[in-house]
């Protein structure tokens, strides 16, 4: 018998494939163990660079993140911090993995710095096909900047209109 499980905003489906009436849905927030279904995809590159599975230029690693030099860089030093467990996006992520995330962006974020006398750095994060994202598996990208570097990282300014600030900040604050 074949079956997959697969967890999408908070929910864990269990999906037998022989059988439309063996699919069923388990609330995520119920379950007693929720490390038992954060798993890796077995179809995903970066779980296998994460893990260990594929080589990769490593920097840094614990028992949550790898931090390796990007393949193809922007810039001298483009780092990536990559999650263990697998995470489409930022909307997947736990707020303590994401703590866990940015104390360990702001050490690596040092150490090039240091090492690389770079005059700054981007820090970038894309979610969705829409925002650039590319491969599906949460990563953050440390991309040094030099002046008359090649990286082009920015968009065109607009104009705010106050009263709609005001209402998305209360329904935001409300979300929050």
């Amino acid at each position: 018998m074949s079956f997959a499980f697969f967890c999408k905003n908070g929910i864990l489906y269990f999906v037998c494939r022989k059988s439309i009436l063996a699919k069923m849905i388990v609330m995520f927030s119920k379950l007693e163990n929720r490390e038992e279904i954060r798993m890796k995809k077995e179809d995903c590159l970066f779980c296998k660079i994460a893990n260990g599975e594929i080589p990769s230029t490593t920097i840094y690693e614990n028992n949550d993140f790898r931090v390796i030099f990007d393949i193809a860089p922007a810039s001298k030093g483009h780092a990536l911090i990559i999650p263990k467990q697998h995470y489409n996006d930022i909307f997947d992520m736990d707020a303590e993995t994401g703590g866990k995330l940015f104390s360990l962006a702001t050490a690596v974020a040092r150490a090039l710095k240091k090492e690389l006398n770079c005059e700054g750095m981007n820090i970038v994060q894309n979610n969705g096909l829409i925002a650039g994202q590319t491969v599906f598996h949460f990563h953050l990208h440390l991309i040094p900047r030099y002046t008359g570097d090649t990286v082009n990282i920015g968009w065109v300014p607009g104009e705010a209109n106050q009263v709609e600030l005001a209402e998305l900040a209360k329904a935001v604050r409300k979300a929050i």
